[in-house]
């Protein structure tokens, strides 16, 4: 039922929507049969970039707290910048930042090649796993987006690469032969701390607190670009340190001598397998309870397999149904399919309005929540119910 404020002929209203409405949404078609403009996110990201320097953070996983991480040293060192970004940053509790100079920070989204109405003067490309295969087909024509996206940058632009990907850049990683690079990685009271390097500028004992060795190399990336920029590198680490995550980024909740339980926004098995290994490195010696909503059935069906393995890695696993988001069911394909092919002993599927009374009576020493539908809505009832166990 379409709200009667949007019932008039509005031709001067600029109405702003993302690619995760569905094609027959009403509110959508409303607007598309009444006249009023409308424009994709990316393509008023691209409006609004044009003319400013803009730093583009691309990746089919890392962009968000790629960006994240960029518009807050950016932000903290003082020098600045506007920043569109896919997450809620928890130092600043928003996904927009206003600064007043000229330089722009977005993420630069892969899916329906949205990230093709930017121009960048730096750019960062953090992965090119195949994902979105209902959008592109095969791992070919992603890539062909992202070497597009690449030849986009500007003339006497930069290009940072994350190691082993196949464009032309400056590569970064956590191995020497990257040319950005982290070393001497370690864990020191829950936080990853290591030295950066590239051949010019040495930082050491940088401090973060998202874990995590692809979150390290995230940081790499950021650093680099605050680098470019002139930023200087004890300011720099001042800012690495001060930074608090993205909401849903690996966000610790819950942490007492009973109970740990931490939210991911993973929901592709390389973010699955990248998010479990970094809970590994800080609670080796503890069980890990993991619920996992799959999100989209054209992803559960083509990396199936592939999540089957990741979950099988943990010690018990409670299944969600797949969350639809802008799709319609596939005969054949649900979470019971994949919880067939998960290998472990303890795995169970569960009703969302079940899982609360699960985990309060399952008491889980560590708790992992991963996905990226409407498992969300799980977070704060989980916290609390752990907080008061």
């Amino acid at each position: 039922m379409v709200p009667v404020c949007f019932a008039e002929n509005h031709p001067d209203t600029l109405v702003v929507y993302t690619p995760a409405i569905p094609k027959n949404s009403n509110i959508l078609n409303h607007f598309k049969s009444n006249g009023f403009s409308l424009k994709k996110r990316s393509e008023v990201l691209g409006i609004i970039s044009q003319g400013m320097f803009c730093v583009a953070v691309a990746g089919t996983h890392g962009k968000t707290t790629t960006s994240s991480m960029i518009a807050h040293i950016l932000t903290d060192t003082g020098f600045g910048c506007t920043a569109f970004l896919g997450g809620i940053t928890s130092n600043y509790n928003s996904n927009v930042l206003f600064g007043k100079n000229n330089v722009v920070v977005v993420e630069a989204d892969e899916y329906d090649r949205s990230f093709l109405t930017l121009h960048p003067d730096v750019a960062v490309v953090t992965s090119m796993d195949a994902d979105h295969l209902d959008i592109y087909g095969d791992e070919r024509h992603l890539h062909e987006s992202f070497y597009l996206f690449a030849d986009q940058l500007k003339a006497d632009g930069k290009l940072f690469v994350k190691e082993g990907l196949p464009l032309n850049g400056i590569s970064y990683g956590s191995t020497p032969n990257a040319a950005l690079h982290a070393n001497h990685i370690h864990v020191e009271n829950g936080n990853f701390v290591f030295n950066f390097e590239d051949g010019y500028t040495t930082i050491k004992d940088l401090n973060l607190a998202m874990p995590g060795k692809h979150n390290v190399e995230n940081a790499v990336a950021a650093i680099g670009v605050a680098l470019s920029l002139g930023i200087h590198p004890q300011s720099i680490k001042k800012a690495v340190a001060s930074f608090k995550g993205v909401k849903r980024r690996f966000e610790t909740l819950v942490n007492t001598s009973e109970h740990i339980y931490i939210d991911d926004y993973a929901h592709h098995p390389e973010e699955l397998r990248a998010c479990f290994d970094a809970v590994r490195q800080l609670h080796p010696d503890k069980k890990l309870t993991v619920i996992f909503q799959p999100h989209l059935f054209t992803r559960t069906r083509d990396f199936i397999d592939d999540f089957a393995k990741v979950l099988s890695t943990a010690d018990e696993v409670v299944l969600l149904e797949i969350y639809p988001a802008r799709e319609l069911p596939i005969e054949g394909v649900n979470s019971q399919l994949l919880l067939d092919k998960m290998t472990l002993t303890n795995k169970e599927i569960c009703g969302k309005d079940l899982v609360l009374e699960r985990i309060k009576n399952k008491k889980p020493e560590l708790l992992l929540t991963v996905g990226a539908g409407d498992i969300d809505t799980l977070v704060e009832p989980l916290k609390n119910a752990l907080k008061h166990a």
